[in-house]
């Protein structure tokens, strides 16, 4: 079969052409960025190879001065960016680029917000840098192939990002990839190598791969000034990065802005990083630590199977990315790098997962990034404001995973309450205790499906009586949250809506005595509910919790609630199923009224009316709707 045989032109997914649109038109203001993209993109495949290499060294194909080349051709108006990296086959070309960030790329496209000066701050964060290329390029031609594979194994592809491209099989002796962009003509600036020069001092001056151009030569002239014939020699390679692995430098020689761009470079991100922390360790674990905090979640933060983590090096080799057991899961935002002095270089996934100086530069890992978020939270509280609004559900996640952070976590977290204004989750552990009331013991919370459900909640208003701060929890997973979070600085943290409620000193004697006098006085009625409503309930008592409602209901102190269950079924898992307990208001009307009726039908639809009434309340689905109205509707008309 011939190679031009191997020739398909193919269509882009929807999707991609799509994304195409939009990094063409919202990228217009910052078109330079398109070669901090492709050589952040070279920089990871050389890495990969070297990454690989350590167990198959023929891969580097007698070539292992890994390099990033650039080049011009000012007449044809073209760059060519050549690195000799791990390369792709053709179907990596063609699962990579022709079919872009799969599921990714609808998400993105839905977080779309039609701003394109909002929108193209999200580019980076999907995966889709290469794409940028079309931002100054009306062609763009890559030729590849992987390393081990046969010279006649390499791949064209060629695009004018219209909807369409080529993908073709053609002999290619070196491995690495090569990708030409033919310039549109009012960018034709960048085929000027002074300006791309500049570009990649001002973007990609720390990546410790050499990135390397032409250097400029000049003829000789003799003493008339006339130009010496054959006196212009060959133009050779020069480095114009630094190439210093940018976190083994001193942390007083770094500038804020040269943190920033290593941080957009290791995190494919627009935006600066929010804050950073870099540290060296020495002694019987050495290593050097750069991480930063993102200003903005990534699109697949909540996605099980994509991997986060750092990358990390050992002696400045890198050696894996993604390295996720260097950080615990509720921080896999973090993005940075580790770089170890001890490690072995062949050090393997398995290795990884059960080595102790991993546990060791894993746990410092995460005191350190606490720490920044403590300080941050002291220093600049609207800032980490921002930073809980976008990562604030995954810190939830960490006293679940991490019991020795278990007061720091929680020190950190932020809710809303009866007491803050509307649902924003501003209010600390800390500014809760410093507001409760000189008798209260215990800290108190409420979970619910929302924010409107849980601030209503009739399970609230004897809090609200007595002037006592309740935490509102509407997001999922608070249910898992408060399983694991059960106390805080000697503080009992307790659900408004589980067990018999004791508000201990904050109640006095008299009320106390009040309260049992009612119930004894009231147990005749307690016992006709009970029986009214059979298995139905797990239990009937007078209630002490509600001051305005008829009932409620609420679960023992080591069932579920009633939220969870919920949560449960909607992903479709299987709760054990429970009974609840119904408390009843013998002070409300309608109660009054139900105890006075001496009909045991009627008696019974009142009840019946009380128990849906409750678990409507409660944010609940009633089983059988339709016998709910027809028994309201029934006491409705007059008798």
């Amino acid at each position: 079969m011939t190679v031009e045989a191997h020739k398909e032109t193919l269509e882009f997914q929807a999707e991609v052409s799509q994304v195409l649109n939009l990094v063409i038109r919202s990228l217009y203001s910052n078109k330079e960025i398109f070669l901090r993209e492709l050589i952040s993109n070279a920089s990871d495949a050389a890495e990969k190879l070297r990454f690989e290499a350590l167990g198959d060294e023929a891969l580097y194909e007698g070539d292992p001065d890994l390099r990033i080349r650039i080049s011009v051709d000012q007449d044809q108006r073209t760059v060519t960016i050549t690195d000799n990296g791990i390369g792709m086959s053709r179907q990596e070309v063609t699962e990579t680029i022709g079919s872009i960030a799969s599921s990714g790329t609808k998400k993105f496209l839905e977080t779309l917000s039609g701003d394109q000066s909002k929108d193209s701050q999200l580019i980076g964060q999907f995966g889709v840098g290469f794409y940028s290329a079309f931002i100054v390029a009306d062609r763009v031609t890559l030729t590849t192939r992987r390393a081990g594979l046969g010279a006649e194994h390499g791949v064209r592809w060629e695009s004018e990002g219209k909807g369409a491209y080529t993908i073709e099989t053609l002999d290619k002796p070196e491995r690495g990839t090569a990708i030409t962009l033919h310039l549109q003509e009012e960018n034709a600036e960048f085929a000027e190598p002074f300006r791309l020069r500049g570009i990649v001092s001002k973007f990609s001056d720390h990546i410790s791969m050499p990135i390397e151009m032409l250097g400029e030569v000049y003829p000789e002239y003799d003493e008339e000034g006339n130009e010496k014939p054959d006196s212009k020699p060959e133009p050779k390679w020069e480095q114009v990065n630094k190439g210093t692995a940018l976190w083994m430098r001193n942390k007083s020689e770094i500038k804020d802005d040269e943190y920033k761009a290593f941080y957009k470079h290791i995190g494919h991100d627009f935006e600066d990083p929010l804050t950073w922390a870099h540290n060296r360790v020495e002694g019987t674990n050495e290593y050097t630590s750069l991480l930063f905090i993102p200003a903005r979640a990534p699109f697949d933060l909540w996605d099980r199977d994509q991997k986060h983590g750092v990358k990390l090096y050992v002696r400045r080799v890198f050696i894996m990315d993604e390295a996720d057991k260097l950080m615990p899961r509720y921080l896999r935002f973090v993005k940075g790098v580790v770089d170890s002095d001890d490690l072995p270089l062949n050090v393997s996934r398995e290795i990884l997962q059960h080595n102790r100086k991993i546990d060791s530069i894993r746990s410092a890992n995460t005191k350190r990034v606490l720490g920044l978020l403590e300080k941050m939270a002291k220093d600049a509280p609207e800032q980490y404001q921002k930073f809980w609004e976008q990562f604030g559900n995954v810190i939830k996640e960490g006293p679940a995973e991490d019991s020795a952070n278990h007061e720091k976590l929680a020190g950190l977290m932020r809710f809303a309450t009866t007491k803050s204004e509307g649902k924003a989750q501003t209010v600390s552990l800390d500014d809760y205790i410093a507001r409760m009331q000189e008798q209260q013991e215990k800290i108190y919370y409420i979970t619910a499906d929302t924010y409107a459900a849980a601030a209503h909640s009739p399970h609230l208003e004897v809090f609200k009586k007595k002037d006592v701060e309740v935490l509102l929890l509407t997001d999922r997973v608070d249910e898992w949250l408060v399983s694991h979070l059960t106390d805080y600085k000697d503080k009992h943290i307790q659900s408004v809506a589980k067990g018999e409620l004791d508000l201990g000193e904050l109640d006095d004697k008299e009320t106390k005595e009040e309260q049992e006098k009612i119930a004894e006085e009231k147990k005749p009625l307690i016992e006709r509910v009970q029986k009214a409503l059979g298995a139905d309930v797990k239990e009937v008592r007078v209630s002490h919790r509600l001051t305005d409602s008829p009932a409620c209901i609420v679960v023992g102190d080591y069932d579920m609630s009633a939220n969870l269950q919920r949560v449960l079924k909607q992903l479709g898992q299987d709760a054990p199923p429970s009974a609840p307990i119904l408390e009843v208001n013998p002070a409300h009307p309608l109660v009054e009224k139900m105890d006075a009726e001496a009909d045991e039908d009627l008696f019974a639809d009142y009840a019946r009316i009380l128990l849906d009434q409750a678990t409507l309340a409660e944010g609940g689905q009633l089983e059988d709707p339709a016998s709910f109205v027809a028994r309201l509707n029934k006491l409705m008309l007059p008798k």
